[in-house]
C-alpha cells in the first residue's frame, strides 16, 4: 500500500468509525471543523500566491477549482452567476475510499463555503449530488446571497467579514 491510499483508507476508516460511534449529523460537525481550518488555511496560501488580499467572484471560482485540481479532484464549473456558483466534480480527491462516507463531503463543503464567504462575505453550500452518496459525480451549488434557511446535512451556511460589516 503506497502512502497516499494509506492515508485515504485511514480518512475512510476515521469518517467511518465517527459516523457510527456519534451518528452522521454530529460526524459532519466534526469533519466541517477540520475542513473550515484547511479552508483558512488554503486561502491564506491563494491570496499569497496571487499577491491579493481579496478574491473577486470569478477568481473565487477559478480558486475552488485549482485548489480541487491539485489533490486529485476533477472539478469545474458548470454555471457561473452573480447570485450563484456551481460545480461539477467527477474524480474525488479521496477516490473511491469517499463511497458511503458522507461525512466526508463536509470537507468540500467546508472549504468551498470558508473561501467563497471570506471574500464574497457569504456562501450557502448545497452537495447535490455526491460520490459518496452513489452518484456518478458531484453537483456543488454556492449561493452567495442570503434565501432559505439550510434544511439537513446536505446544506450549510458560511459568513464572511464583509457580511457581517455591511
Amino acid at each position: 500500500m503506497e502512502r497516499d491510499e494509506f492515508f485515504r483508507e485511514m480518512l475512510r476508516e476515521l469518517a467511518g468509525a465517527l459516523e457510527d460511534i456519534v451518528g452522521l449529523g454530529e460526524a459532519v460537525g466534526y469533519v466541517g471543523l477540520v475542513g473550515e481550518a484547511v479552508g483558512a488555511r488554503l486561502d491564506a496560501g491563494f491570496r499569497e500566491e496571487l499577491g491579493v488580499d481579496r478574491l473577486d467572484r470569478d477568481q473565487v471560482a477559478a480558486v475552488l477549482v485549482e485548489l480541487k485540481r491539485r489533490i486529485g479532484g476533477g472539478f469545474s464549473v458548470e454555471q457561473h452567476s452573480p447570485r450563484e456558483l456551481v460545480f461539477h466534480n467527477h474524480t474525488c480527491p479521496f477516490g473511491a475510499h469517499v463511497r458511503g462516507r458522507p461525512s466526508l463531503c463536509m470537507m468540500t463543503s467546508n472549504v468551498f463555503g470558508t473561501i467563497a464567504a471570506n471574500h464574497l462575505g457569504y456562501a450557502r453550500v448545497e452537495l447535490e449530488e455526491t460520490i459518496a452518496e452513489g452518484a456518478s459525480g458531484c453537483r456543488i451549488r454556492i449561493f452567495l446571497q442570503p434565501g432559505a434557511a439550510p434544511d439537513g446535512i446536505r446544506v450549510r451556511e458560511y459568513f464572511g467579514a464583509s457580511a457581517v460589516e455591511g
